[in-house]
């Protein structure tokens, strides 16, 4: 593992600290491409304007015209966090401006697999709907949104995901991403997108008179969901992701949220006053998630869409019961999966350039995260494939792969479907996360053809871990209220929380619940506590080590303690 400090352009630093930010902030913010407080103006005014998206002017002249006439609309959602949310969002939003009846329908991830398929197509129409919108999917659609246009419905696509070779042919498609779209923030996620939607619906409404600025309905009250949806998808934290976070999670310390967002805090046992981009990825989007793994996703959409809040804590503590599932469900597969992922070392030690593994008992409702967990161990592009469980399909796989950086996931599908017609009978996704279908007797191809595009797209450079770190911590910093002041900030996906690394020496260290290493390190000359989650492996009496900073609480006492985040050491 290479630990390498950031760059901290100087200048920029300096003019952050001018304006009045931390200097420890204004370090932060320089290293990660800041350049001036004008940048972190996250008031709403500063958002990139809806204009600016291909296809808004057609989607909302359609909605406009179908509220007026009191058409229904039905909304078809994806089954991960950003889809649930999406879906919220467009429901809320939707009867807020004044839509008569409004339904949503999501797919089962085992029995339709993902995205507007012709069969849920027809489902949306025996619902009576007029009008169909995707939420999180429907770019790559096109049989789905011929099959709904057939049957007499008006097509609006929002989606974020990258296109196929060919758009479908809706009434109307927004999507940054899709060709000829200047948007600049090209990273939203489909919750962004379907607000942003929101937003231009509102200003067209507004401008045939329904009602003005003053009286309009308050869309702003959506952000909590937005914020939640946006960092629990992973996608890049650009200025105007970062801002939609902002604006929610400000929101929500104010305990202005949905029901089911507060219960969802409640459930996971985090304190919604002092939410984090933390909370969103790592307690209240993995609950979420869960239900469209291991059960129903309406679960899920039902606890955002709720005002009644014992009706919300239920299905919070519903969602958590199934999360806890989903966890003791992934530990057996991941622990055999890495088991298969080992046992390809072509020397007992270098692991192929890409991973592929499959074993008939693996659930598909979890194949991602078992994927994400390879990948965080052996640093390589690595995919998990289960036996498909849709009647009719029982000969096929269904596979989902995360990357490192430096690997583009769904252009290396694309390469392997040009390389191998047939093999992928689909697939799509992003740079660093896609899935495919695949016939279980194509897996030894897939296998090995993903492999080979890795080693030509990788080299050694690529292929060894790596740490980002803000490099030494100031002793002055170290403090339980500079860690409560780096926490407000948002942080994720390409704006990645603050990494110190330095020379520290190892005073004591122990094994805690028998698979975390507990430490007492010295710093700058004074005793601090650490804790390396998930190793076993014991570290050398001194070693450059990367931490981020938390507070343990203790019998009423708050200390600074260090989370590690890896070594530059060969026990690492």
């Amino acid at each position: 593992m290479k630990i390498i400090p950031r760059e901290i352009p100087a200048q920029q630093a300096w003019a952050l600290r001018q304006a009045g930010v931390h200097p420890l902030l204004a370090q932060l913010y320089a290293a990660r491409g800041v350049c001036s407080a004008d940048e972190l103006d996250d008031t709403p005014a500063r958002l990139l304007a809806p204009s600016g998206l291909l296809g808004m002017d057609a989607a909302v002249r359609l909605l406009a015209d179908a509220i007026e006439r009191g058409l229904r609309l039905c909304i078809v959602a994806d089954y991960d966090c950003d889809g649930a949310t999406a879906c919220a969002v467009g429901w809320r939003g939707l009867r807020m401006l004044g839509a008569a009846e409004v339904s949503y329908l999501v797919p089962d991830r085992v029995v339709d697999g993902y995205g507007l398929t012709p069969p849920i197509a027809r489902r949306v129409k025996e619902t009576g709907a007029d009008v169909m919108v995707t939420v999180d999917n429907g770019i790559a659609s096109v049989e789905g949104v011929a099959e709904a246009k057939a049957l007499g419905l008006q097509v609006v696509v929002t989606d974020h995901h990258l296109p196929g070779n060919h758009l479908p042919l809706a009434d109307a498609i927004v999507n940054p991403n899709q060709p000829g779209c200047s948007f600049e923030s090209k990273s939203m996620a489909g919750v962004g997108v379907m607000f942003y939607v929101l937003l231009a619906l509102r200003a067209e409404l507004r401008a045939r008179g329904r009602f003005d600025k003053t009286s309009q309905p308050r869309l702003e009250a959506l952000l909590p969901l937005v914020a939640l949806g946006t960092v629990a998808d992973v996608v890049k934290l650009d200025a105007n992701n970062r801002r939609l976070v902002a604006l929610g999670l400000k929101q929500i310390r104010r305990g202005q949220m949905q029901p089911g967002l507060q219960a969802l805090f409640d459930a996971a046992g985090r304190k919604a006053f002092a939410a984090t981009t933390f909370d969103f990825g790592f307690a209240l989007g993995p609950r979420i998630n869960a239900a469209g793994r291991l059960s129903d996703m309406t679960i899920g959409i039902e606890c955002l869409t709720t005002d009644d809040a014992g009706r919300a804590a239920n299905l919070a503590q519903m969602l958590d019961a199934i999360n806890r599932e989903r966890r003791e469900l992934e530990g057996g597969m991941r622990e055999q999966a890495l088991l298969m992922a080992e046992g390809l070392c072509t020397d007992g030690m270098t692991p192929p350039a890409a991973i592929s593994v499959f074993d008939p008992d693996f659930h598909e409702g979890v194949v991602g995260i078992v994927a994400s967990r390879i990948k965080d161990r052996m640093h390589r592009p690595s995919f998990v494939f289960a036996a498909s469980g849709a009647p009719g399909h029982e000969h096929e796989l269904k596979g989902s792969g995360r990357s490192i950086p430096g690997f583009h996931l769904r252009d290396a599908l694309d390469l392997v479907s040009k390389r191998h017609p047939g093999l992928l009978l689909r697939f799509g996704g992003h740079a660093m996360a896609a899935g495919c279908t695949i016939a279980e007797a194509g897996f030894a191809v897939f296998e090995k053809a993903l492999a080979q595009v890795a080693q030509e797209w990788l080299d050694a450079a690529t292929l060894t871990r790596r740490i980002e770190t803000d490099g030494p911590l100031d002793p002055d910093f170290r403090k339980p209220e500079m860690v409560e002041q780096l926490n407000l900030a948002v942080w994720g996906q390409g704006f990645a929380p603050p990494t110190f690394s330095e020379q520290l020496e190892v005073l004591s260290q122990r094994l805690v619940g028998e698979k975390h290493l507990k430490l007492q390190l010295r710093h700058q000359g004074e005793t601090v506590d650490g804790i390396w989650f998930g190793h076993t492996d014991p570290l050398p009496s001194s070693a450059c080590i990367a931490f981020r900073m938390d507070i343990n609480e203790w019998r009423g006492e708050r200390k600074v303690q260090f989370l590690i985040e890896g070594v530059h050491s060969d026990v690492s």
